[in-house]
């Protein structure tokens, strides 16, 4: 990410931090099914060094502990206020862009849940973190397919992230260097009552933070008319998630 939108995301993250956890119940299904294919896929029970990206306030952390021994743990995250995570789970802190602070050398599983869809370009990113893996490491990856927020790019909002990918997508950026275990998506959507929810959804989450749109009582009100005129319904109006993941290993 270029430094301003780094500094806006990271703002809005910062801002969301106490009502993100609660807030973001997909996240946390995502985080669920990562480790879980994790330690499907045949993962160690114990890892000498592992490194977390985008820990956030520790969903995907937790469910690692909770399945994993960890002889060391390095978690970074964009936001200071993750620093409570690394306490929490008696890991390191790195704070700052992903793409930027230093890595640990060689651990031997990376791993980041819901972050990777704010990068640029998540395969270079990828292609790093594989190449950055010890001799028989293991990667658990997540990001967001094509159809993330569908709903809010049709009515024309900027809350689409840069960087989405489908399953596809992450295995060609590793699977040179790595042996793709698993790699699978699927689609989720919540219900909200009025598109007004929807946007108070966006910001528990921090999910506005990429959008540089500077709401007015008339732009609500027209963005709230054409949301619900192209997907209202009994069920109120919908958003929708797309997860993609991938577990692989490297040989060695």
């Amino acid at each position: 990410m270029n430094t301003q939108m780094t500094s806006r995301v990271q703002r809005s993250f910062s801002r969301s931090f106490r009502s993100y956890h609660g807030s973001a119940c997909q996240q946390a299904r995502i985080a669920e099914q990562l480790a879980q294919d994790l330690q499907r896929g045949g993962a160690p029970t114990r890892f000498a060094s592992a490194l977390e990206f985008g820990c956030g306030t520790g969903h995907l952390t937790q469910r690692l502990c909770t399945r994993f021994a960890f002889d060391g743990l390095t978690v970074n995250d964009l936001s200071p206020e993750a620093y409570e995570t690394a306490t929490t789970f008696g890991a390191g802190f790195l704070c700052g862009d992903a793409e930027t602070v230093g890595w640990p050398e060689k651990p031997d599983l990376i791993a980041s849940a819901s972050m990777i869809q704010w990068l640029p370009d998540p395969a270079v990113f990828l292609r790093r973190a594989a190449r950055a893996l010890a001799p028989g490491g293991w990667l658990a990856v997540s990001g967001f397919g094509s159809l993330q927020y569908q709903e809010l790019v049709q009515v024309g909002t900027a809350a689409k992230a840069p960087g989405l990918c489908g399953p596809e997508n992450l295995s060609d950026a590793v699977g040179d260097v790595l042996e793709v275990i698993s790699v699978g998506e699927t689609e989720q959507q919540m219900h909200f009552s009025s598109p007004r929810n929807v946007l108070n959804h966006l910001r528990r989450t921090g999910v506005n933070g990429r959008a540089q749109k500077q709401w007015t009582k008339s732009s609500l009100l027209a963005f709230s008319n054409d949301y619900v005129r192209q997907f209202g319904g009994e069920s109120g109006v919908p958003l929708t998630y797309h997860p993609t993941w991938i577990i692989a290993r490297k040989p060695g």
